[in-house]
């Protein structure tokens, strides 16, 4: 053994230590990801799924069509597919899509999207491989191109794809996938095996896709439950969101680690064009100011900054007013969307929506956008109802954890006419709120909940409360129609009787016309001088 070391010494100081990869890591930690158990997992694979087709639709201004097909076979394992009508996959990309952790992360890219980390639909299929040993197969057609067909293993042990199959099928072999009423003519479907159990109820696939269609009213979608029933979540706009643009960091909200990571890959030649071309709002006198401030000359090579010079750079540009950074690289859907979206799956009496403007968070542009529907078709089940989405995603589970939650319970909602029980809303009445961002801070790789930062949760309160203005006001009004209505039946009730007496006390004048005239007091609304 080298320097002498036998091999009990060498597993006494760590000789046994190995690396894993990224995908091994997920494999024996699967709950962090959201598969926690048979019921949580369907609904992961198919959010994963859907966000990646919504997502690829958007990007190149496709109105969404989704179909999410569900078997059951044996006992808790399910067949699911999920399709879409986005431009395809080309076959180079595939396997690494699926069957590679982390592939096409857009983690350090900041620009709004349902995906950051990358690790979702291929992290389904490692769930796939892992619970009925079953590998991912897809199919990907481009427009005019014929269809690929891939069948897909992760070797977890690297986080590579394993390719099984990889074939070029026609459409109009047995091999393709599923019937016409579910084909798209470009698209990618997704089918996989997993240990699954289809439930109905607030944690489903069902419950999912109507939160989805809510925030997204421009996607048609369809579901076939195992039963063969279909649902259908219909698209109520052909308007699309304003497509995100992507951004560079903010100096005011980059860490230290990475302007070092930055600096030694940087080709600039000078500080100066350093933080010119690699930060956002960093113009020629606000490069020089921030060198001044920091003792730093503005014409050497950036790879020949220290670890402490970098960090005096941060520090001067705390000193230095720079503009915030642009907010073109978000995506709201905007006031008229919401209210399609809640009027169309809610059917309420009153709706109303509030899209604030974007503010910025440690350098990272977010909008805050508030829902609220009323009555109507709406249940009254005692406490309100949430609907939280980050970037246009449903958030189903852990929901007080959420800094939604915590805003939506810091509102006194008795003063907007709306009872409450300790500090949560009673009635009829749904909650929308959506936060819209570069960077969505999650609880957890699970993506389940948004952690509770001030002024993300200021913002959200202030829209609330906005929007539980109009609220009041609608069932303020309601309320003194209602007590109004009351008091007029209770008159014309009485006019038969009020008639005859009157005309005795006045020993003049026409039953029939005095009882005319009460009830025309009363559609007046008890205002003689209208008559």
């Amino acid at each position: 053994m080298p320097n002498g070391l036998d091999e009990q010494s060498m597993e006494e100081t760590g000789g046994d230590h190995r690396e894993i990869s990224v995908a091994e890591f997920f494999e024996k930690n699967k709950h962090l990801l959201g598969f926690e158990n048979a019921q949580k997992s369907i609904i992961t694979v198919v959010k994963e799924a859907v966000d990646n087709s919504l997502d690829a639709c958007e990007e190149d201004e496709i109105l969404p069509e989704i179909q999410v097909l569900i078997d059951e076979y044996d006992d808790k394992k399910c067949r699911v597919e999920i399709r879409d009508n986005a431009i395809g996959l080309d076959r180079e990309t595939i396997p690494k899509v699926f069957g590679k952790l982390l592939y096409g992360s857009k983690f350090h890219k900041l620009q709004q999207s349902r995906g950051q980390q990358g690790i979702g639909i291929s992290a389904s299929a490692m769930y796939a491989q892992l619970t009925t040993g079953e590998p991912v197969t897809v199919y990907s057609k481009q427009e005019g191109e014929p269809c690929h067909k891939f069948v897909v293993r992760i070797d977890t042990e690297k986080n590579e794809p394993e390719i099984i199959e990889d074939e070029v099928i026609d459409s109009d072999s047995d091999e393709f996938p599923g019937d016409q009423d579910y084909y798209f003519d470009h698209g990618t479907t997704i089918e996989m095996q997993i240990e699954a159990k289809y439930t109905k109820g607030h944690h489903s696939i069902r419950n999912y896709l109507k939160h989805t269609a809510i925030m997204n009213p421009y996607a048609r979608v369809v579901l076939r439950e195992p039963d063969g029933n279909k649902i259908e979540y219909p698209r109520v706009s052909k308007e699309l969101p304003e497509k995100p643009k992507e951004i560079k960091p903010h100096l005011h909200g980059v860490e230290l680690g990475v302007v070092l990571r930055m600096v030694d890959n940087s080709d600039a030649r000078t500080v100066s064009s350093f933080l010119q071309n690699e930060f956002t709002r960093v113009g020629r006198t606000s490069a020089e100011n921030i060198c001044e401030e920091a003792e730093i000359d503005e014409g050497r090579r950036p790879n020949t900054l220290s670890k402490d010079e970098v960090e005096q750079l941060l520090k001067a540009a705390e000193n230095v007013k720079l503009q915030s950074p642009p907010t073109d690289c978000l995506s709201p859907i905007g006031e008229d969307l919401v209210l399609k979206g809640l009027k169309k799956e809610l059917n309420p009496e009153f709706s109303t929506a509030i899209t604030r403007k974007p503010t910025v968070y440690k350098g990272n542009p977010f909008q805050v956008e508030v829902g609220i529907a009323y009555g109507g078709d709406i249940e009254d089940e005692g406490s309100y109802e949430e609907l939280r989405y980050a970037n246009k995603v449903p958030l189903l589970y852990k929901k007080s954890a959420c800094v939604t939650t915590k805003a939506i319970e810091e509102v006194s909602w008795n003063r907007y006419n709306v009872s409450q029980t300790g500090n949560r809303p009673q009635g009829p009445v749904y909650i929308l709120v959506h936060i819209a961002s570069v960077w969505v801070p999650f609880t957890s790789e699970g993506k389940e909940a948004i952690a509770n930062y001030d002024p993300i949760r200021k913002e959200m309160k202030l829209a609330l409360q906005e929007a539980g203005r109009k609220l009041g006001r609608y069932i303020g009004r309601k309320e003194r129609k209602e007590i109004q209505e009351k008091k007029k039946r209770k008159l014309t009730s009485y006019a038969k009787e009020m008639a005859p007496a009157i005309a005795e006390l006045a020993e003049e004048g026409d039953v029939d016309d005095l009882e005319n005239r009460i009830q025309k007091m009363v559609e007046a609304d008890y205002n003689p001088e209208q008559l």
